[in-house]
């Protein structure tokens, strides 16, 4: 009897449907700052309203912000704030130092913020 003959098997191109297979970008979790220090009476920095540049994202800073945390210094005269202050005025932000509230929103130190690596809300970080 003769054996039967199975066709080749060679390799096929699949595809993809859209509709079957989705995938979604990581959620990202943004930086607190989780000391539980009370930041009444430090100073931030009032802005022009300024969204947020991540995609997608509908917050809009009016303050100095980093990770949607108003950013706050111990002195209305730190050296770091009025750099800051510079840089938001080049930008055309309109920059005026305040006391901070809570009412303002969560807020974040400056120097725990830096010491965190500057951790931002839609912004990548640049290959080196």
């Amino acid at each position: 009897m003769a054996e039967a003959t199975r066709p080749e098997q060679r390799p096929q191109i699949g595809v993809i449907e859209p509709e079957v297979i989705r995938i979604e970008p990581p959620e990202e979790e943004l930086w607190t700052d989780d000391s539980g220090t009370d930041y009444t009476g430090w100073y931030c920095v009032r802005t022009n309203p300024w969204p947020c540049p991540a995609d997608g994202c509908v917050f809009v800073a009016q303050f100095l912000t980093a990770a949607h945390l108003v950013i706050v210094w111990p002195d209305g005269d730190d050296p770091n704030l009025l750099r800051h202050c510079a840089v938001a005025r080049d930008i055309g932000r309109n920059p005026k130092v305040e006391l901070y509230e809570a009412a303002f929103g969560p807020a974040c130190s400056y120097y725990q913020w830096e010491a965190a690596g500057n951790p931002v809300h839609g912004v990548r970080a640049q290959d080196q």
